[in-house]
């Protein structure tokens, strides 16, 4: 068997990321990285369990994987739980009195070399059980070469093949994402998901506080995907509706959401709206949505939030369908969507660009 080098690193994980890798290369990728990384893999007793979480997608799947934590640490509350993620969500989990550190990996710079660095960093923490969430290749190299004693994941991973425990990941009706996450721990806990949950600081708190003084609902009209995101002509016709009621309206994003929100108040000519979109961290929209009447949303990150706090929810469904599994979880909660029967939705699990069809009916045929 050759030996393998750094010269055909890049080469191999390609291979592994198209799942056409062999054992015997995959075990010459190993232990090129052991060696390189120059640890021995440790045993840590299981009397006091150190866990770490992998997710390293996007800010309503860190917010969903949550619920691991929250369960976790409700079956073993001396345990140490750590998290990691893509550099960018480690402020989502600041104030959780349940994890120990959120450890940060920078993927869109320097990808491969700062890998590297958190498998290290991972491998010197001597984790008794690394559980990834995450479905891709770079994430499944973090588990393989954790140094855990017990590495579980989903069976969808390219490497799932070496993960100690595999659960099945399915995308069918009637299974939610908090539900399917449940399956990498239930070995060790039980099949009941927990709740997402995040903790705004009270400074957090406080610096919403001066928006809670009258009856209030929040909007988060944007998403990053045009065909998950109700057109501004249909939000426009809700504010109307709302406008009737006299409550302030205060419309949350980030700071590319702020040019929207702007055209929102002046083409639907209500003056008692307050632009947010980027006056606001993750988590201060947070504090501030558990106290609005209602909270309107498209299906995208903002609705995680309102799950995470239990705060009232009206999701927005236009593309996509509920039944995919990432649907609210507040108890008050409630669905828009067509109820046109159109043969093209949903058209993916995630958004397009633009409508594939080109005339966009199932957010246009949307009624309040």
């Amino acid at each position: 068997m050759a030996e393998f080098t750094q010269r055909n690193y890049h080469t191999t994980f390609a291979s592994i990321k198209e799942r056409s890798i062999t054992f015997e290369e995959f075990q010459d990728v190993k232990s090129y990285l052991l060696k390189s990384l120059n640890r021995n893999h440790s045993q840590v007793s299981p009397i006091r369990p150190s866990f770490l979480i992998i997710q390293t997608a996007f800010i309503g799947d860190v917010i969903l994987a949550t619920a691991l934590i929250e369960k976790l640490h409700y079956f073993f509350p001396d345990s140490s739980i750590d998290f990691l993620v893509r550099k960018g969500n480690e402020d989502l989990l600041l104030g959780s009195p349940h994890l120990r550190d959120v450890l940060i990996w920078t993927k869109k710079k320097e990808k491969i070399k700062n890998l590297v660095r958190i498998i290290k960093q991972v491998r010197s923490n001597r984790y008794h059980y690394c559980i990834n969430i995450h479905r891709f290749t770079s994430s499944g190299l973090i588990t393989v070469f954790s140094g855990a004693k017990v590495t579980v994941g989903f069976d969808k991973n390219p490497l799932a093949f070496a993960f100690s425990r595999a659960a099945k990941h399915e995308m069918r009706e009637g299974i939610h994402e908090v539900d399917r996450n449940q399956k990498l721990i239930e070995f060790i806990t039980d099949s009941t998901a927990s709740k997402p949950k995040l903790y705004p600081s009270a400074a957090q708190f406080e610096a919403v506080q001066q928006y809670k003084n009258k009856p209030f609902v929040c909007i988060a009209p944007t998403s990053v995907w045009f065909t998950k995101q109700l057109p501004k002509e249909k939000w426009i016709e809700l504010i109307h509706q709302l406008r009737d009621r006299n409550l302030t309206l205060f419309l949350l994003g980030a700071p590319s959401d702020s040019s929207f929100c702007d055209a929102l108040i002046l083409e639907s000519g209500y003056t008692n709206m307050v632009n947010l979109a980027g006056k606001i961290s993750l988590l201060e929209s947070a504090a501030l949505m558990q106290a609005a009447v209602m909270n309107y949303v498209n299906d995208s990150a903002p609705m995680h939030l309102a799950s995470a706090m239990n705060a009232p929810v009206t999701a927005v469904y236009c593309s996509t369908v509920p039944s995919f599994g990432f649907g609210p979880l507040s108890e008050t909660s409630i669905i828009l969507e067509t109820q046109e029967k159109l043969s093209c939705r949903p058209c993916g699990l995630h958004g397009f660009r633009a409508c594939p069809e080109g005339h966009f009916k199932c957010a246009l045929m949307i009624k309040f």
